[in-house]
């Protein structure tokens, strides 16, 4: 049997239904002051431009607070260079955007070339 998933005891759906100001109580302290100071010009272009389009909604807000209102959309984030399109699940309620975004990759060095160091000297050279 899968454990069902709850936030702060309240199911998705109740979640949707629940208005911005209730949703607010639910979450840390940190994105509640964040949303009590109100949403930037920017946020509220891109909650509406989620709301009104089926497509993914580009955006540079990496630090929006993920509301109930994103349940379900699919949101193209930037990475600095490229677009990751992130999927809105109830898991990620109260988490900023550009958490699920990462803009840093991995490095992956390989051997050093010729005349890195002194040892490279006399490597071969194919």
């Amino acid at each position: 049997m899968a454990k069902k998933f709850t936030f702060y005891g309240k199911t998705p759906e109740e979640l949707e239904k629940m208005s911005l100001e209730d949703f607010v109580k639910l979450i840390p302290s940190r994105m509640r002051r964040s949303l009590k100071r109100g949403l930037s010009h920017g946020q509220k272009k891109l909650l509406e431009k989620i709301k009104r389009s089926n497509k993914p909604a580009r955006t540079h807000e990496r630090q929006t607070v993920i509301v109930p209102e994103m349940l379900g959309k699919q949101v193209a984030i930037h990475q600095g260079k490229t677009w990751e399109v992130v999927d809105i699940t109830a898991e990620k309620l109260g988490h900023r955007l550009g958490e699920f975004s990462q803009t840093r990759g991995k490095v992956g060095h390989s051997s050093p070339g010729v005349g890195a160091t002194k040892g490279s000297k006399h490597t071969s050279k194919k």
